[in-house]
């Protein structure tokens, strides 16, 4: 029995689960335990703690999506690999600008850059898709299921007004980053349908 996908897209799936899985142990040694030992200390802790559930949400949702992605895909290239990589540098970056955000919470400068490594990381994702799609094709199941892209694209432009917002209005920003987070909860129903289909096909080789 044939495996549903390539192995080396199983491969590249197991590589970007290790490297996603640094960046979330990263970000969690940025967390200290408070300088008390009564709840009122906990106050102090409140700004990192919520930019690490928010940037662990967004990790969350990446990695959620980036398995359905490479599980619908029959097969990757060399330009694939390396979008893949590209998409890893810049969520690679989440522990900085989480650590920079939460030390700095409705700081003008944090945030707008705390908005644009999200907003690499939507478009390092996008390439990533668009690299699978030159290789399984615009006509196949795989192309017609991502071939409409309307969160995506709604999620770029409200990163850029967030980032446009954070020097004016910084809360503001934050709660356009909680929007597009809630947007993306829910894993991308696009793609399920490929998958099963492609899991049909490998059980049946």
């Amino acid at each position: 029995m044939k495996a549903p996908f390539s192995t080396d897209a199983g491969r590249l799936e197991a590589f970007s689960d290790g490297v996603i899985a640094v960046i979330i142990t990263i970000m969690v040694l940025d967390l200290r335990p408070p300088p008390g030992s009564d709840l009122g200390s906990l106050r102090a802790v409140v700004p990192t703690l919520a930019a690490y559930i928010l940037s662990f949400i967004f990790v969350g949702i990446y990695w959620n999506n980036h398995h359905h992605l490479l599980r619908a895909a029959r097969g990757i290239d060399g330009r694939a690999m390396w979008a893949n990589l590209h998409f890893l540098f810049w969520l690679s970056l989440s522990p900085f600008t989480t650590a920079w955000l939460g030390a700095n919470l409705g700081a003008a400068v944090p945030t707008a850059v705390y908005g644009f490594g999200l907003l690499m990381d939507a478009i390092a994702y996008t390439l990533l898709q668009n690299a699978l799609l030159a290789v399984n094709g615009r006509e196949g199941a795989f192309g017609q299921a991502i071939k409409t892209d309307r969160k995506g694209r709604l999620s770029l432009l409200i990163y850029v007004t967030a980032i446009g917002l954070a020097f004016a209005a910084p809360i503001l920003s934050d709660a356009l980053f909680i929007t597009v987070a809630v947007i993306w909860f829910v894993p991308d129903p696009r793609l399920e349908p490929v998958i099963r289909a492609v899991d049909a096909a490998g059980e049946t080789d």
